[in-house]
């Protein structure tokens, strides 16, 4: 593996204009990182990464990077762009692993973080970086949100998600499991206890559904809920998976390797909404794809498909006659998912769009003062770099507000 990355290292341009920053959604700085690699700096190299993305380690796994920073290499025009991902992920693992967080003065100023998946984390690290006392409350019982309970042990393994939460103690950080908001404990409870400011990182957990005949029936299951503990579900020896996005392709890929023999993903289209290289790795394992088709009820014995045509404008429309039955023990919707109202529905002054998402400005802060959100709660499903890349702006406008708050009341 050293081997390999250090000749992936060798293999970069150290571009003047590197379109590889350009396609990172964080501005990961590439050739520098590499530059001061290869210079022998290994700790060096992982402390760019970190300053800059807290979660390098993790999104040098499951980053999209055919599409992003290996997708807009130079050398992508020749032949094989420099694999970045690997290079990240050995230098990220070296520094995460030695990483220690020196005595922090605490400030005396409380934050809660609500929900420690992509943006909760990064918010939370970035906070008691400066000295805040911050407490992340947890609905489940370990921390990662979609990072544990919506990604697969084979793309991301769980054992990284304890080091994480080892580091947030370290910093200080309090975590409280099994905590959900808006349920015992109020948002006003949090401001009754003297937080200044409160972040609401809750993902979107509440499936999106088909809304025709069947969903209901027992062998029916969602994406998210499979996802979440895949060890539960008896799902037989065949599969048909409703949607075709990076989520279908984890669950495929998941229930072959809790049983099932066959698994069919089932698109509207033939542009498939997951990346490239997952779809490759899904028919490396033995998916089966059908394009084309829409679902039109859901039986005990599989899933009734009809198949569409195009208009020549882009607009897909059924063709009468062709319905047809594909058979099958078990079937997962896989059609993302919404935000759950559970917080919303028991604080006064935060408004949602018509998807239920938080509305905010574009430093995360919500319609009520002191209240600040990012991640998928505010923009939808997204990636998780993308998360954690608003929320570095939402933790610098929630350090600015908390200190001025502090200095009128002064």
């Amino acid at each position: 593996m050293a081997l390999h990355v250090i000749n992936e290292a060798k293999r970069c341009l150290n571009c003047k204009k590197p379109m590889c920053r350009t396609g990172c959604p964080i501005n990961t700085p590439i050739p520098d990182m590499i530059h001061t690699f290869l210079e022998g700096d290994i700790t060096k190299a992982g402390e760019m990464l970190f300053s800059n993305n807290p979660l390098s380690v993790i999104c040098s796994l499951i980053c999209n990077h055919e599409n992003q920073c290996e997708g807009h290499c130079v050398l992508n025009k020749k032949g094989a762009p420099v694999q970045i991902s690997s290079i990240e992920n050995y230098i990220s693992e070296n520094y995460f692993d030695k990483l220690s967080f020196d005595k922090i003065e605490k400030n005396g100023i409380r934050a809660g973080i609500i929900g420690s998946g992509p943006a909760g984390i990064t918010i939370a690290i970035l906070l008691a970086q400066r000295g805040y006392d911050i407490t992340i409350f947890e609905a489940r019982e370990k921390i990662g949100g979609v990072l544990r309970y919506g990604i697969p042990e084979f793309r991301l393994p769980k054992s990284l998600l304890e080091k994480y939460k080892e580091k947030l103690m370290e910093l200080g950080i309090k975590i409280r499991p099994n905590t959900s908001i808006g349920t015992t404990i109020s948002v006003d409870d949090m401001f009754r206890d003297g937080y200044s400011a409160i972040f609401i990182g809750t993902g979107v957990w509440k499936p999106n559904t088909l809304h025709i005949k069947g969903e209901t029936l027992g062998n029916v299951h969602f994406a998210i809920n499979y996802l979440t503990n895949p060890d539960v579900y008896n799902l037989g020896e065949s599969l048909n998976i409703i949607g075709a996005g990076n989520s279908a392709m984890d669950v495929a890929r998941t229930a072959l390797r809790h049983g099932c023999k066959k698994v069919t993903v089932f698109s509207r289209s033939d542009h498939l909404a997951a990346s490239d290289r997952e779809v490759e790795y899904a028919k490396f394992d033995g998916v089966d794809f059908v394009m084309h088709v829409e679902p039109v009820e859901i039986t005990e014995e599989g899933v009734v498909f009809v198949e569409l045509e195009c208009d020549g404008r882009g607009h897909l429309y059924p063709i009468r006659g062709t319905e047809d039955l594909y058979p099958a023990d078990s079937t997962i919707i896989a059609i993302s998912q919404g935000p759950k109202d559970r917080i919303v529905s028991t604080t006064t002054g935060l408004e949602v769009n018509e998807k239920g998402l938080l509305v905010t400005n574009t430093f995360g802060e919500t319609t009520r003062d002191g209240i600040f959100a990012s991640g998928d709660v505010v923009r939808g499903a997204k990636t998780v770099v993308e998360a954690v890349n608003y929320s570095k702006q939402v933790a610098d406008a929630m350090d600015e507000y908390m200190q001025s708050l502090h200095t009128k009341e002064e």
